[in-house]
């Protein structure tokens, strides 16, 4: 375009400012054009440039013609202002606005959109909602602070193109199945760089949640970004296994499927959360089992194999509720927390995941003089430690994890002013706090979550020691209790050891980390006693020969008595304090201060770049 306005009845030639190609000529010689319209349009490299008339003029001369070449500075086309007046316009011309949905791309985009929402299929969306469960989206906007979720692959749709219209798929295989994308969680609480996360969701009202070729290849990517952005997971997992209806991807077995690699790959790096609601097989259960925590709803039936598998193995014909019902997997440990329904499985999921998005204001305080009277006066009178730990915590924080499972040690997750920590105990009223192959597993498994993601441990110990009797070593409990000695010495979180009662043996030893000076510190309250073994056992053994000689039996009842009194008083836990063997006794309801100024004693963690486990154990 020229730099200078000729003057009224002045001709203006009009350059090309480069080498291009005359892909078009919208006025032919002698013809007029009004301000702003092309009279010659170049091309380059697939872009168009067309040169404008900046006035309204006749063309007087084309210099060139259609798909002939023009260099820089070649003269295309001549010009003369049709009015005498005028007002050169030699700048870029804004774009002329449209009307809203005139251009069919931005209609055809609107269209595809419409098709993703839940009311373009309204009986689906009817049928799930007769079984009084929530759609994928519904889910996915409950959990997503509002307006937060940005979508990845929504407008996928199954490929079955070989078999269906591609209208047809469009509107019945929307996102082909699967949601992914990343939003905000708990973006009131945290910072907005703590709140983001990705999201997976199964849709059951397409192909029965299917994983088909093209959602695997959704969640290879959204898995990327996770592992890339250090994003926590949460996944809503149901629906089958793998899809084999799908035509257009030439697929023989595709055992070569990186999604369950990839989010393998996450664990331990981030927290992965993974929600069962109704029917959970195959390749869904097995990126479920993956999680580090698993929320099921009351409806959850999870298993590695459907109906159809079984039946295809020969081995029977059942219904889907047969297999896995939540009631099994609660107890066998698979299910870390039952609830209702989907809206308390999302309400739960972010309750998880803000122990690991950092502190947060602390909540109210109770009353800490409660504490004093907790453990009751009689040794041998069991209580509940449940009521400790909601008494030390932060009020309304505490999220008990497995509790159907391993049920002689308690394991959550609480705040204390606001810092998230996790806490295990003793529960003295199953096997009277003694520790079996389950609760160790249990245990074990949570000391790895806990030092996974940074959170300090608190251990409530009242434990006469591990299980004994040939019933428990059927169990393989020599290598199960050693791995929460294993996990206790391999964690580097701060952790805080409270003897609340009993503390005896390798029992109690593991409850601090694999000794009383591994923890920060160890403290006890006044109730606390201690021993090699319980202190009944110990008698009998180290004193059978003087009582086998008292021949009496009410004297030699009265001497065990004795003894046993005297072993107490040994073991109590003032004197184990005076001899150094733990670090103090305190008042119970200076517990929570003390467990406070312990854990703000030690180091914050250090940044890392990757992970600082291999991986938290999926059992």
């Amino acid at each position: 375009m020229p730099d200078d306005d000729p003057g009224p009845g002045s001709p203006l030639e009009i350059v090309a400012p480069m080498a291009a190609t005359v892909s078009a000529l919208p006025v032919a010689a002698g013809g007029v054009v009004e301000s702003g319209m092309p009279v010659v349009v170049l091309e380059v490299m697939k872009m168009e440039h067309p040169l404008t008339a900046p006035f309204r003029a006749r063309v007087v001369s084309l210099t060139v013609v259609m798909d002939g070449p023009v260099v820089a500075g070649q003269v295309v086309a001549v010009l003369v202002p049709v009015d005498a007046e005028r007002t050169p316009d030699l700048g870029t011309k804004a774009p002329t606005k449209g009307r809203v949905g005139e251009r069919a791309d931005r209609a055809e985009l609107d269209r595809r959109r419409t098709l993703l929402a839940d009311d373009a299929r309204p009986d689906a969306v009817a049928k799930r909602h007769a079984r009084g469960q929530r759609t994928a989206r519904e889910n996915v906007a409950d959990l997503c602070d509002p307006g937060s979720f940005q979508e990845y692959g929504g407008f996928a749709f199954a490929a079955q193109e070989a078999r269906r219209s591609r209208e047809d798929l469009q509107a019945r295989t929307p996102a082909d199945g699967l949601i992914t994308g990343i939003g905000r969680v708990n973006g009131d609480l945290v910072s907005e760089q703590q709140a983001r996360c990705a999201v997976v969701a199964y849709d059951y009202t397409v192909l029965a949640g299917t994983q088909g070729q093209r959602n695997h290849y959704k969640k290879d990517r959204i898995f990327e970004l996770a592992e890339r952005l250090r994003l926590p997971v949460v996944l809503f997992a149901e629906g089958g296994g793998g899809r084999p209806g799908d035509t257009d991807v030439p697929v023989i077995a595709g055992l070569d499927t990186r999604a369950f690699e990839y989010f393998a790959r996450l664990s331990g790096l981030v927290p992965l959360v993974g929600i069962a609601a109704g029917r959970c097989f195959a390749g869904n259960a097995a990126l479920l089992g993956c999680c580090d925590v698993v929320i099921a709803t009351a409806d959850a039936n999870i298993g590695m194999g459907g109906p159809a598998m079984i039946e295809g193995g020969g081995l029977g014909v059942f219904q889907p509720e047969d297999v896995g019902p939540i009631g099994v997997q609660v107890a066998n440990g698979v299910v870390d927390i039952a609830v209702a329904d989907e809206a308390e499985a999302v309400a739960v999921a972010k309750q998880y995941l803000s122990y690991f998005q950092g502190n947060t204001a602390a909540s109210r305080v109770p009353d800490q003089t409660l504490l004093r009277n907790m453990i009751p006066e009689h040794r041998k009178t069991i209580y509940d430690v449940r009521q400790v730990i909601w008494g030390l915590a932060d009020e309304g924080s505490v999220l008990e994890l497995r509790a159907g499972f391993g049920t002689g040690i308690i394991t959550a997750l609480i705040r204390l002013g606001g810092r998230p920590i996790g806490v295990f105990a003793n529960d003295p009223a199953v096997l009277g706090g003694a520790i079996d192959a389950d609760a160790a597993d249990k245990a074990a498994r949570f000391l790895q979550l806990c030092d996974g993601h940074d959170l300090a441990v608190l251990s409530l110990c009242d434990t006469p020691g591990f299980m004994v009797g040939p019933q428990a070593e059927e169990t393989a409990q020599v290598r199960r209790f050693s791995r929460l000695f294993v996990s206790g010495a391999s964690i580097t979180v701060p952790l805080v050891t409270v003897v609340l009662r009993k503390g005896y043996g390798l029992g109690a030893m593991a409850m601090a980390g694999g000794s009383f000076k591994a923890p920060i510190t160890t403290i006890s309250w006044p109730t606390g006693e201690f021993g090699g073994m319980g202190l009944e056992g110990a008698v009998k053994l180290g004193y059978r020969t003087e009582l086998e000689a008292i021949a009496d039996p009410v004297e030699r009842q009265d001497a065990f008595d004795h003894l046993v009194e005297a072993a107490y008083r040994r073991g109590q836990a003032l004197n184990m304090a005076a001899h150094l063997e733990i670090d103090d006794v305190i008042d119970p309801a200076e517990t929570r201060d003390r467990v406070m100024a312990a854990f703000a004693s030690a180091p914050p963690p250090e940044a890392r770049a990757g992970k600082k486990r291999p991986g938290i154990d999926p059992w």
